[in-house]
Order: C-alpha cells, then sequence, then structure tokens
C-alpha cells in the first residue's frame, strides 16, 4: 500500500477529477498554488470543499512570494506607462497581500 494513495484520514484516494480551464485561469491556479506552499492537489481539494488555505512560511512560499512581487512590480511599471490593468493581476496582488498580511500574525 503506498502512503501517496492515503489522505489525511487514511482514506485511499483512489478517484479521478478533471476539469478544464483557460490558460489564462491555468495561470491563476498556478499562482495560488505556488504562494500556499501545497501541492496542486492538495490547494485544490482545499478550495472545492471550502476549507481555508493555511500558508505554511518556508523558502519555497517565500521565493513564491518574491518572484510574485517581482512580477507585479513588471507589471505596475508596465501600467505607468500609460497601458491598462488587467484583472488577473489585480487578484494576484489581492492574494498576495492576504497571505503577507496573514504571515505578521
Amino acid at each position: 500500500m503506498s502512503n501517496k494513495n492515503l489522505d489525511n484520514h487514511n482514506r485511499w484516494r483512489n478517484k479521478t477529477v478533471a476539469f478544464r480551464v483557460s490558460p489564462e485561469e491555468n495561470a491563476q491556479i498556478n499562482v495560488a498554488v505556488q504562494l500556499s506552499g501545497l501541492t496542486k492537489q492538495d490547494y485544490i481539494i482545499q478550495r472545492l470543499l471550502e476549507r481555508n488555505v493555511i500558508v505554511q512560511g518556508n523558502p519555497r512560499v517565500y521565493k513564491a512570494l518574491r518572484n510574485q512581487l517581482a512580477a507585479v512590480l513588471e507589471e505596475l511599471k508596465r501600467i505607468a506607462i500609460g497601458q491598462n490593468i488587467n484583472a488577473e493581476l489585480l487578484e494576484n496582488i489581492k492574494l498576495i497581500a492576504n497571505i503577507m498580511d496573514g504571515m505578521k500574525e
């Protein structure tokens, strides 16, 4: 028996759930997963079951935050030139702000 196929309650994870997303939605999901520090599977399960995603600070989360903040800075520089802001950037900024706010506690 493989531990990879068991959940936190020692139940078998033998069902597959799949769905399609747009490239933009996939990018947003990937950013949220990276910032959470969880695996994509664990993150999606937590969100679908309406459970809180608790970010545990670690070097991988720190690196993801640093990279996302650098990407946000580049987008803000682009916007300062006079181009439009997109909704994905606003969502990423809100997500980063929530994570950083939670790290203070």
